[in-house]
């Protein structure tokens, strides 16, 4: 998919969806082992000019209530908000599993941003350390939308032809890097544990340390290859 882009590079109205944190926020992710149904602490994470939507559902898989992404030739995610200060050290760990990897997949072609599987981060925005131009883009975008767009992200990516522990930017937004953590086919239908140090990561993919995490989300897409496969997404924790 267009990292919140889409194919008409739609970016700002796309990132919108990430909006400002509410009352609400949490600051641990609720785990999809223990929901009684998909809105439990997430809520659907859509894009504009994108009508095919990813289908999300909550199965069981080995005794366990997992997530099962079905995409074909779409684009849609499950996002959690969150408020939470990353510190020193924040620790992502998640087990995926996927049916498939697209064989036009291709992290550094925009025609290639698909992903059977992917854990997109959202930071808050920096303001001052941002240009006047992107200062002045977004503060068009939330007077128009009454919203306040989030700032860079890491997405964590199945990749296809990216080599695991690669990082590079998005080919749609600079501001968005990608990491690959697992790759090809070779662990295709099988459950593989992530453990990433948000900070570290942070650091390596942005030469600073991280603001405080505005949202976690996972997201399988295929509209830009149009291709189709199934992810399956257990539990994410954060751990100091």
């Amino acid at each position: 998919m267009g990292q919140l882009l889409g194919r008409t590079g739609a970016a700002l109205g796309a990132l919108i969806l990430l909006a400002s944190i509410p009352a609400w926020a949490e600051t641990t992710i609720t785990p999809f082992s223990r929901m009684a149904s998909l809105d439990d602490g997430w809520e659907p994470l859509e894009f504009p000019n994108i009508d095919r939507h990813t289908r999300y559902r909550l199965v069981e898989e080995d005794g366990v209530q997992v997530v099962e992404a079905t995409t074909d030739n779409s684009a849609s995610g499950l996002i959690a908000r969150l408020e939470v200060n990353p510190g020193e050290s924040l620790i992502l760990t998640w087990r995926w599993k996927v049916s498939n990897t697209f064989a036009k997949g291709d992290a550094r072609k925009k025609s290639g941003d698909d992903y059977p599987a992917r854990i997109y981060v959202a930071f808050e925005f920096e303001a001052d350390k941002a240009s006047w131009f992107e200062r002045a883009k977004r503060k068009t975008v939330e007077t128009v939308f009454g919203e306040e767009l989030p700032g860079n992200a890491i997405n964590y990516i199945w990749a296809n032809r990216l080599a695991e522990g690669e990082i590079i930017a998005n080919p749609y937004a600079e501001e968005t890097m990608m990491i690959a953590v697992t790759s090809g086919e070779a662990q295709a239908g099988q459950w593989v544990t992530v453990e990433r140090d948000i900070v570290a990561d942070y650091r390596a993919a942005f030469g600073e340390d991280p603001p405080p995490l505005r949202g976690v989300a996972i997201m399988s897409d295929s509209d830009n290859t149009g291709e189709s496969a199934t992810a399956w997404y257990g539990d994410l924790t954060l751990t100091p």
